[in-house]
């Protein structure tokens, strides 16, 4: 039960993080989204596996 509860715990502080920006500057979250959208999908591959490998990294320390 314990796992199930730091999962959900988780997923809402992933929620709470990703939302700040738009919250607090639409403006600038519009911004990077837009040169976001022009990433050729192997650039976005290569962040998300960095965002991986952090996170990993980070869970182990």
């Amino acid at each position: 039960m314990e796992l199930t509860d730091s999962l959900w715990t988780a997923f809402a502080l992933v929620l709470v993080i990703e939302g700040l920006l738009p919250f607090l500057s639409p403006a600038s979250w519009r911004r990077v989204f837009t040169q976001m959208v022009q990433l050729r999908d192997g650039q976005i591959r290569f962040f998300a596996l960095l965002c991986i490998l952090s996170g990993i990294v980070m869970l182990l320390f």
